[in-house]
């Protein structure tokens, strides 16, 4: 794991998706949205119900095996260049994913929910960054459990 990590509660996502679908609500209307598996689908679940959203697709990209970033492979694909809809995903880091899908999807806005420098200007819309050297723990990667003081790490 990374010295640095950010741990995110279910609370917290679901206020963080939320902000985004309130930032995304002038931007519309959007014909669907584009869910980049697996992180963007709970997010994308939010967003899509926030603002109505009743036509949602996937673009399934595996690039992770826990956090070690691989080869990036394309699993399922979508159509069309992206006009009239949303990409949403967890979290942009390298811009590796983002790079993939913007390529695929040139005229979609862009949005997640956390945004790490490198990736950042890949996307058109996100709620907080978070510095290139942090490990963002989401909810779904993660079990409670006690953890020693920061001082003993």
């Amino acid at each position: 794991m990374p010295a640095k990590t950010f741990p995110v509660s279910w609370w917290e996502l679901h206020r963080d998706a939320r902000a985004l679908a309130w930032r995304l609500m002038g931007n519309g209307p959007y014909e669907g949205i584009v869910a980049i598996t697996r992180g963007g689908m709970v997010p994308a679940a939010i967003v899509a119900r926030e603002l109505e959203i009743r036509l949602i697709d996937t673009i399934c990209i595996a690039s992770y095996d826990e956090t070690v970033q691989g080869e990036l492979v394309v699993l399922k694909d979508v159509q069309g260049d992206g006009t009239g809809w949303l990409i949403i995903d967890d979290l942009v880091d390298t811009g590796k994913t983002a790079r993939a899908v913007r390529e695929r999807l040139p005229n979609a806005h862009f949005a997640t929910i956390y945004a790490k420098p490198e990736g950042r200007p890949l996307v058109d819309s996100f709620i907080t960054e978070v510095s290139q050297d942090t490990w963002i723990l989401f909810p779904w990667d993660t079990d409670m459990q006690a953890v020693p003081p920061l001082a003993r790490r």
